[in-house]
């Protein structure tokens, strides 16, 4: 089997919503309500953060560090 590289988003989704779900059923368990104004935002600032981390570890994976070529490759 071959190793592949770590997808940070769909690592950091997956257990978000792995959380969201637990939360959800803990508080059914327990008789309990889960406010959705304050778990839906939470949520999706968790998938932007997600997507951000991502994105920065793709580009520092491919060694593109913000650095221009030379001026007479551009």
């Amino acid at each position: 089997m071959r190793k592949h590289r770590l997808d940070l988003f769909s690592l950091i989704s997956g257990v978000l919503f792995t959380v969201v779900a637990a939360v959800y059923l803990v508080a059914s368990l327990n008789d309990r309500t889960v406010n959705g104004r304050i778990v839906i935002p939470l949520t999706l600032i968790g998938l932007g953060t997600a997507g951000l981390a991502g994105a920065v570890a793709a580009v520092a994976r491919r060694g593109r560090g913000g650095e221009l070529p030379p001026p007479e490759e551009r």
